[in-house]
């Protein structure tokens, strides 16, 4: 099969190449999924439950096994949901890291209550778009952050107001009660001077280099989860969700679509033909 493997980790998405591998074999409760984007479920390791051969299904695969830049992945059950048939697998392949994400800053380790104010970094991209919309759903009001560009698209997706971290302060929006940090560095310094008393800073970029005075914070890496997954989905399905899809490119292309000229809009995804 074909698969994208890295070759040099000092390098990046810059040390990726597409190799033959051979397919992967099912372990103990494991599936074999041949990609298309999400995927179908093509075989059942000893012990597998919850899950068919010829399934439709999108996850997460674990961080220390190989990843699902492939023809066909080995991955533990329990890390997958059945994608509905009226979900297609573009719209599955967009949802599993970036809507985990945002679902467990919020509301796993955010806490995140009606009637609290939020910072969501990155407003307009992959991770941020799916902020701000959990954060409305769940009765925030929410201060989107980003270029001046992503102004309208994050006011579109449900932010009550922008800051344009190029030419605005960060600080004109006062105190909050949860900042979600996917920038770090002196941007992330400054957010966590803004979080009121009792109030928390979330990180996916590693530990908070200087936590707020009187609040939390947390750092925390995306993990699997089938039912975090459902309830993704379904706001999908019903409208209260919406993905934010940039380049898709075939497999052929993925070095390449990871390692663009310019500046990308939404999420690239990669597509593997049936």
């Amino acid at each position: 099969m074909k698969a994208i493997v890295v070759t040099d980790e000092a390098a990046g998405t810059a040390g990726m190449k597409l190799v033959d591998r051979p397919e992967p074999q099912a372990a103990i409760n494991d599936v074999v999924v041949r990609v298309q984007l999400a995927g179908i479920v093509t075989a059942l390791g000893y012990g597998t439950t919850g899950l068919a051969v010829g399934q439709r299904v999108f996850g997460l695969a674990d961080w220390y096994r190989d990843g699902s830049l492939a023809e066909f992945i080995a991955i533990e059950a329990r890390n997958l949901a059945a994608l509905p048939d009226d979900v297609d697998f573009t719209v599955g392949a967009s949802l599993p890291i970036s809507g985990l994400t945002a679902w467990q800053g919020l509301l796993v380790h955010g806490r995140l209550r009606a009637g609290q104010s939020v910072i969501a970094h990155g407003a307009a991209g992959a991770v941020g778009s799916m902020v701000v919309q959990l954060a409305r759903e769940f009765g925030a009001h929410i201060i989107g952050t980003g270029r001046s560009a992503d102004r309208q698209k994050a006011l579109d997706l449900g932010a009550n107001a922008f800051v344009d971290l190029d030419n605005e302060r960060l600080e004109d929006v006062g105190q909050v009660d949860l900042v979600f940090d996917l920038i770090g560095g002196e941007i992330g310094k400054r957010s966590a001077r803004l979080v009121r008393s009792g109030g928390t800073i979330v990180s996916i970029i590693g530990p908070v280099e200087e936590p707020p005075a009187n609040g939390t914070a947390i750092d925390f890496v995306v993990e699997a989860d089938r039912d975090q997954l459902g309830e993704i989905v379904q706001r999908v399905r019903d409208g209260r969700l919406r993905t934010n899809i940039g380049t898709v490119a075939p497999l052929d292309d993925a070095v390449a679509a990871f390692n663009p000229t310019k500046r990308r809009a939404g999420k690239t995804i990669i597509r593997i033909e049936a």
